[in-house]
Parts: C-alpha cells; sequence; structure tokens
C-alpha cells in the first residue's frame, strides 16, 4: 500500500517507519524537502522524503499529523485528498490544570468538513509514542487497543488492517461522530498518564470476558436506566 505522511514529526516518523517495515511504500512529507528526506534516511526501508504536496500526491492512505490547521494552510490545493483515506490521529491541546472542555465537534469531523472528499479516519490518537516502539512485537502480545471510526466502511476497514499489522487489536468504534468519544477518552488517558504519573506505557485495553455461568447476585433486573 502506498502510504504519505502529512507533516513527519513524532507521530509521523513512527508509523511511518512502522509500516514501511511492514512492506508498505511510505513518502514522508513535510514543510521542507530537506527535513522530509533526513527523515526517510533515518527510517530506510526504501521510504522516501519530500513536500507535504508531493506526500500527499504520492498516498492512497496519508496519515495527517497536523493539529488543527486547515489542510489548505498544509497543501497547495486540497484537491489531491478527493477520495483518499485521511487518518486522523490528533488531539486537542492540553489545558491549564487538565480543565477540559466538553467535546461538542471533534478535530476528526472538522477534518472531514474541510476536506468533505476525502476519506477521514479517527485512529491512533490514544497511543502514547513510546507504545509505538513495541510494535509489533511484543505489542501483539498486550491486546492494546486502537479505535477506529469512519463514516466510509471500507477506510475504516483499511486502517483496522493497517492497525492490526503493527500488533494492535483495533476496535469497531463506528461512524466519525464517535471521534468525539475517542479523543475524550484521549483526553482522560493524558491526564492519568502526565497528571496522575501513570507513565507513558499504560494504555486502554479492551477486552471481550467469557459470560458468566450463574447469576449468583441476581442477574440484571429491569431498571429506568436506559
Amino acid at each position: 500500500m502506498k502510504i504519505g505522511i502529512i507533516s513527519s514529526g513524532n507521530m509521523g516518523r513512527s508509523l511511518g517507519i512502522l509500516w514501511a517495515e511492514q512492506g508498505h511504500q511510505v513518502f514522508f512529507g513535510a514543510r521542507t524537502s530537506e527535513k522530509a528526506k533526513a527523515v526517510a534516511e533515518f527510517a530506510g526501508h526504501g521510504t522516501q522524503g519530500g513536500t507535504n504536496d508531493e506526500a500527499a500526491t504520492f498516498g492512497d492512505v496519508l496519515l495527517y499529523t497536523v493539529r488543527g490547521v486547515h489542510p489548505a494552510g498544509v497543501l497547495s490545493s486540497i484537491d489531491v485528498l478527493t477520495g483518499k483515506i485521511l487518518i486522523d490521529p490528533n488531539n486537542f491541546e492540553i489545558p491549564e490544570d487538565f480543565d477540559y472542555p466538553p467535546i461538542l465537534k471533534s478535530l476528526a469531523e472538522t477534518l472531514a468538513e474541510e476536506v468533505p472528499n476525502a476519506r477521514v479516519v479517527k485512529a491512533f490518537n490514544t497511543i502514547p509514542l513510546e507504545v509505538f516502539e513495541l510494535a509489533p512485537e511484543p505489542l501483539k502480545d498486550y491486546n492494546v487497543s486502537v479505535f477506529v471510526a469512519a463514516d466510509d466502511p471500507m477506510a475504516k476497514q483499511t486502517v483496522m488492517q493497517l492497525a492490526q499489522e503493527l500488533g494492535f487489536s483495533p476496535i469497531d468504534s463506528g461512524t466519525l461522530r464517535n471521534a468525539r468519544l475517542i479523543e475524550g477518552l484521549a483526553d482522560l488517558e493524558r491526564f492519568l498518564l502526565i497528571h496522575q504519573k501513570m507513565g507513558a506505557y499504560a494504555v486502554p485495553s479492551f477486552n471481550i470476558l467469557p459470560p458468566a455461568q450463574t447469576q449468583r447476585l441476581g442477574g440484571r433486573q429491569p431498571s429506568a436506566l436506559n
């Protein structure tokens, strides 16, 4: 698969290298070709580097790591994004005292409004950078969840496959509207990792347990709660 990295900072560099290790063709983009080519030289595995425009043109799947910036401010033309899968791994800035406001519209929804002809997928925003160093092994032994939301089922499935290749356990999280929930989960996670000092390797892991063989506690009774 041809994957373009729009802005090759920590997240873009890490995921780009991991996907290149899995045999994908990866093109790192940056504001300057020099910066992106330096990342590609570090990454190896036949990766390329150039401008963000070149990365966007190259990839069928694009990782958009620019937080809260309209693609028109990053690319010469947003037309290049038409029909492409655009992964949004971003979160809002951490407010003072971790006093997060309610998320009325997610970053992913805003991105989808800005580039309506792209196939926006929310994913990877709950994964601290340090965890990528464990991919794909021993990561795959720890059932680390990646929550994936999109309105386009095929785009969502593609990103879930890309996550699984890296040793993650992807979870279909429904439509793109649910990116609000995923971004809210990331806010809680960052509070726990930073404020509560749990450290970067404390990550969400959703497990499906076997059902209880008996209901010795009385089972779920009807209530007014939905």
